[in-house]
């Protein structure tokens, strides 16, 4: 027979209380947590509808398919006032999708630019880029889509004054007017060409880097990609007749004539979120490349590679693996700064939702898809640049 020495003959070993179990009180806690979660909810959906009684404003997505009323100043589908709320919200989403898409492209083209500039050996360029990346990432972007909108765009000459561009374009206080493209019978092959060689060149790409690996020779892919592209379409073109023509704007007395106009609440708005993103995306760019180690470049120098290709073909491709997850923080970020533009009478999501809001009192319906489209917009976003950040991750041999 064994005693504990512990416990004191006679008495029995004290129990503790059941709250002191690290795991019940973690039990506890949660089912707290999620009855007040309940609650709340419970809460917030009967005191809205009570308000929607009280306003006698029926809930549901039924109204998107009334008259919207209303025109917008941009639109990439047919529309009219007659058309449906609906329609409208396609009209702002699709209008949201070519600002942001733009300037994700033009932001990431002149963030790369003034990030490689910043580290320049020339005096000159590095202290302009230093300049550019400390004024735009120190100024809220609504401040510079105000200045693209009011101290630029808005102080140009008028329609009838209108600066002239190169390309038959041309440049007011009222936008960018080029010239608008008319496809006629056949043009369709122009593009089908054009898909086949985008496709080509895809394969070609691949096959080119696998050879390389395999035997160390380069093909030379810029070139035979840029014939392909180019080549192939314009082969078609013309072989086809040359089915598509331009309708050319021309100025007249008092206004420009033809062509397709672009607003200036698309410009400012355009331009605003392309150097504002910019300069973030200048600084990751330069942290990225300070990431590779010297001795990659000094390497690459001792082989006799010129500074221009070990940039390009040595330190910015090891650099783009530390580039990537931030640079997707800066893609959503230029995503919802786009519903700033609202401020300057841009038809995007936002305003088109803000209008029909204010026509028919359904808040929560629109802020429910304002919520859902951004939310899809940057999910989006994030898969498409963690698939790429994958493909650029070093991969062990």
């Amino acid at each position: 027979m064994t005693i504990d020495a512990t416990i004191p003959p006679g008495k029995d070993k004290p129990t503790g209380s059941i709250l002191n179990d690290p795991k019940v009180r973690g039990i506890i806690y949660q089912a707290v947590t999620l009855i007040l979660l309940i609650v709340f909810v419970y809460w917030v959906v009967m005191n809205t509808s009570e308000n929607l009684k009280r306003a006698n404003i029926a809930s549901g997505y039924g109204f998107l398919n009334g008259r919207a009323g209303f025109d917008v100043g941009q639109s990439l589908i047919a529309y009219s006032s007659d058309s449906t709320y609906g329609r409208a919200l396609v009209v702002g989403f699709l209008n949201t999708i070519l600002v942001a898409g733009a300037g994700i492209v033009t932001a990431t083209i002149i963030g790369f630019l003034v990030g490689i500039g910043r580290l320049s050996k020339n005096w000159l360029i590095a202290k302009l880029s230093m300049v550019y990346v400390e004024v735009f990432r120190n100024i809220p972007p609504l401040l510079v889509i105000f200045f693209w909108y009011s101290g630029v765009l808005a102080v140009l000459p008028q329609p009838r004054e209108s600066v002239a561009l190169p390309l038959d374009m041309y440049i007011n206080n009222r936008g960018l007017a080029f010239p608008r493209p008319v496809f006629d019978t056949g043009a369709q092959f122009t593009f089908y060409a054009l898909a086949i060689a985008v496709i080509a060149s895809i394969f070609f790409a691949r096959y080119a880097r696998k050879r390389q690996m395999e035997t160390g020779q380069r093909l030379p892919v810029l070139w035979t990609v840029l014939g392909m592209l180019i080549g192939l379409p314009l082969l078609t073109f013309l072989a086809t007749g040359s089915p598509i023509s331009f309708d050319v704007p021309v100025a007249g007395k008092f206004n420009l004539t033809g062509g397709s106009v672009v607003g200036p609440e698309f410009l400012s708005l355009f331009l605003a979120l392309s150097f504002y993103t910019a300069s973030f995306i200048a600084e990751i760019v330069r942290a990225g490349i300070r990431g590779v180690s010297y001795g990659q470049s000094e390497a690459a120098h001792a082989l006799g590679i010129r500074s221009g290709l070990t940039t390009r073909l040595v330190v910015v491709p090891q650099a783009m693996r530390i580039i990537i997850p931030p640079l997707t923080s800066q893609y959503l970020n230029l995503t919802k700064n786009s519903s700033l533009a609202i401020a300057i009478g841009y038809a995007d999501l936002v305003a088109v939702g803000g209008t029909i809001l204010n026509q028919t009192g359904q808040a929560v319906e629109i802020v429910s898809i304002w919520i859902i489209v951004y939310l899809t917009l940057s999910l989006s976003t994030s898969l498409l640049m963690n698939w790429f950040n994958a493909k650029m991750a070093l991969v062990e041999r």
